[in-house]
């Protein structure tokens, strides 16, 4: 049976600080003014506050720290945490290492803090305990002394900005601010917001209402990081500006909205594609930024092994037959197809495409955007692409049977035909074909291969130490020993170049399965999933897992991040 947990009172009384009379006028003192005993006892002139928080630490098993010694004070590092979660929270960051943050906070049961910090900057917290008078009056002497990068930990609405919309609010008495004045105050943070998540490398800003608060988040290299909690007050201006930019209906809140931003960010035209949605609390919106580069960062940039760039670039200049790239939403897909046309692009070539939606435009490619309200749907365009005597066809994706069909009618006279389908590896793909209904021997014989593949982050090549102990799970999982990675194996570590998360960027791992007479005819015959992978694997194919375990040894990234991606398990 787990041993009950000592009560504060108790240890301030068997430690002599305070009397068992006192301890009860506390808990009265406490309950009637709904406080904490600590902070009773404290106001109450019982105890100090160094001798209360080192009982709750005694009473929660965490180490006490007293800052007034400078053994601890020379460990903090006010640059690892945002300056608006220290301040609010008064906690101190010691040291970040192995995954692991040293935290100085004064609340023990503040597991709410606990949570946001592991889930922001992706480390494990170990807690100790310190007054919090010490933390504060630490906090106002180290921020004021810190030299900081512009922008670099502080909220989003601080300052001249913070104090303009609180005027502006007060003046309209809570109605929405107009923001369609240039100089308002709300446009000046959506510019803001704009400029700092392109310069952050950010693939999607997500601003979602919650019942106090907005919280505003970026996905960087694929994870999300919570930015700031902008004030409720915001939301309607702020959701309205966005709306507006975005050419949507302001007025409408009721169903979901669909626009584009385009916005100039250090001379650079970027494109954002923006989604709104009914939530509970407000209309969730969700930024997708489109870079043209990261579209044509070219066959060599993909990620590619040699003997695997060297089949797809033979398979990509066949004069027929289909070539599908699978993978989840957020893979790679559209980057590798396009990287794939641009090679393809030139004057003797017609590439017509089918896409929902356009993301990127392509000089000398003919685009058509999917409508479907109207009727322009993936099936008419294809219909009609056909008419247009096209060498090469790119449809989106391969959602149902029909459009499955006249893809592979395509390709069977004489077509090129580029086109992404959601499975989980590249054997999956033939099943699900015919799990929509099109014939065996059609998908046979139509499908020259499949590329699955999935985002791996780049480790950051500042910061990356060589990892003595790799992890055995994440090594076993990725199928490495410890003697096939010993000197080869690199861990995250953090710095400021990559915002201490240890990565800088991302590569894709592959898996490229070329049908050859031997997957024909299992796919003919409607062979399990596990025939075609084996006879896949037979004929050369890498798997996921082979081709991370390349980019694991060669440094790029870590065992735990393929693990992670690549979806395996302790069965795998």
């Amino acid at each position: 049976m787990a041993r009950s947990r000592k009560k504060l009172g108790e240890i301030l009384v068997g430690s002599g600080v305070i009397s068992a009379k006192q301890a009860e006028q506390g808990v009265k003192i406490a309950q009637g003014a709904g406080k904490r005993l600590g902070d009773a006892l404290v106001e109450a002139g019982f105890a100090k506050e160094d001798q209360v928080a080192r009982a709750l630490a005694e009473q929660f098993g965490l180490e006490f720290v007293d800052l007034r010694t400078g053994d601890i004070a020379s460990q903090v590092d006010l640059k690892l945490i945002a300056e608006d979660l220290i301040r609010k929270h008064a906690i101190l960051p010691l040291g970040k290492a192995n995954g692991r943050m040293m935290l100085v906070m004064h609340d023990p049961m503040d597991l709410e803090l606990l949570d946001l910090l592991r889930f922001r900057y992706s480390v494990e917290v170990e807690p100790k305990l310190a007054a919090k008078s010490q933390i504060r009056e630490f906090i106002e002497g180290g921020l004021k002394s810190q030299p900081r990068m512009v922008g670099e930990g502080e909220s989003l609405v601080t300052g001249s900005i913070d104090r303009s919309i609180d005027r502006s609010l007060d003046r309209s008495m809570d109605r929405s601010i107009d923001v369609t004045r240039e100089d308002a105050p709300v446009v000046k943070l959506v510019n803001r917001i704009l400029y700092e998540a392109v310069n952050m490398r950010a693939s999607d800003i997500h601003i979602e209402p919650m019942v106090d608060r907005v919280r505003l988040r970026y996905r960087v290299d694929g994870v999300c990081i919570e930015r700031d909690n902008l004030p409720k007050r915001m939301q309607n201006a702020l959701l309205s500006r966005c709306k507006l930019m975005s050419g949507m209906n302001i007025a409408e809140k009721r169903v979901p909205q669909d626009g584009r931003i385009k916005f100039e960010v250090d001379a650079s035209n970027i494109d954002f594609r923006v989604s709104a949605c009914p939530a509970y609390h407000g209309e969730s919106v969700v930024l997708r930024i489109l870079r043209p580069e990261s579209a044509r960062i070219g066959l060599q940039n993909l990620g590619l092994e040699a003997d695997d760039l060297a089949t797809f670039n033979r398979i990509i200049r066949r004069p027929n037959g289909i070539f599908l790239v699978t993978g989840p939403t957020g893979s790679g897909k559209t980057t590798t197809l396009y990287s794939a046309l641009d090679v393809l692009n030139r004057p003797d070539k017609k590439i017509i495409t089918a896409e929902d939606p356009v993301e990127y435009n392509f000089e000398g490619i003919n685009q058509c955007q999917v409508r479907e309200g109207i009727g322009l749907t993936f099936t008419a365009i294809l219909r009609s692409m056909l008419r247009q005597a096209p060498n090469v066809i790119l449809v989106g994706e391969i959602r149902d049977r029909e459009v499955g069909e006249i893809a592979i009618q395509a390709a069977l006279t004489g077509h090129l035909v580029f086109s992404t389908l959601h499975t989980n590896d590249a054997p999956s793909a033939i099943t699900r074909l015919i799990d929509m209904g099109i014939k065996p021997f059609l998908v046979a014989s139509s499908i020259q291969a499949v590329l699955a593949q999935r985002l791996v982050r780049i480790l950051c090549q500042q910061c990356r130490q060589l990892d003595p102990e790799p992890d055995p799970k994440h090594m076993s999982l990725v199928g490495l020993t410890k003697e096939m990675g010993a000197g080869k194996v690199y861990k995250s570590v953090g710095c400021p170049a990559c915002a201490n998360t240890g990565y800088k960027g991302r590569r894709a791992i592959f898996e490229l399965m070329q049908l050859d007479a031997r997957i024909r005819d299992l796919a003919f015959h409607k062979a399990p999933i596990a025939d075609i992978r084996k006879a896949a694997v037979a004929s050369g194919m890498k798997t996921l897992v082979d081709d991370g375990r390349l980019k694991i040894l060669a440094g790029k990234t870590t065992p735990k991040e393929v693990a992670r991606v690549a979806q395996v398990d302790d069965n795998a």
